[in-house]
């Protein structure tokens, strides 16, 4: 009996371009085949499929832009006269006391915004003059101002924002939007994180 380090050597020799595209060629045809037969019954049962809610839905979409490392609000759209009248001095005693923040050592100012803002819209929403096209639309647009959490740090700070929770692994607001509202295409994706 012959012990040879490579026992196929003699069979891949033989084997061409020609005959590895001819029979992998047949697998990839049987694999489209069968997709295609099964885009009809996957259909019926599709979890993506947009379907009748326990309500009548008020939105069709929702485009949700959570930009980490966008200006503040406090530059944008949350005016705090108070802060800008306090700006460069030290925050009071009460502020600081018996809470832990990741880069604060206490001698830390106050920082108030620098920008103009106005009342826009029916509900009187003020905005910066940083954002001028939003002046037009401030009364069709979701304004978030109160949020409260006991994540300081930026990092767990975000994903408490878009999952509810500060551990990862929990479904994204995109995620439970896809689930309320559906997807209106099977061929993209309900919503996109980037």
């Amino acid at each position: 009996m012959k012990l040879s380090p490579q026992p196929d050597s003699d069979a891949l020799l033989r084997t061409t371009r020609r005959h590895l595209f001819r029979s992998s060629g047949l697998g990839i045809g049987a694999m489209a085949l069968g997709s295609l037969l099964n885009q009809q019954t996957a259909t019926a049962a599709d979890a993506m499929q947009a379907r009748p809610t326990h309500f009548a839905p008020k939105a069709k979409a929702v485009i949700y832009l959570f930009m980490a490392g966008g200006p503040s609000q406090l530059d944008l759209f949350s005016d705090k006269p108070m802060l800008r009248q306090h700006h460069g001095q030290l925050p009071p005693k009460e502020f600081m006391e018996g809470k832990r923040f990741a880069f604060l050592k206490g001698t830390e100012t106050l920082l108030g915004s620098a920008q103009r803002f106005a009342r826009w819209g029916n509900c009187g929403q003020e905005i910066s003059h940083l954002l001028p096209h939003h002046r037009r639309i401030a009364d069709e647009v979701c304004w978030l101002h109160g949020m409260q959490t006991n994540v300081f740090n930026h990092g767990p700070a975000k994903l408490f924002m878009n999952t509810g929770s500060p551990q990862p692994g929990r479904p994204a607001m995109g995620a439970w939007v896809t689930y309320g509202i559906g997807s209106e295409s099977r061929d993209l994706p309900g919503f996109v994180v980037l």
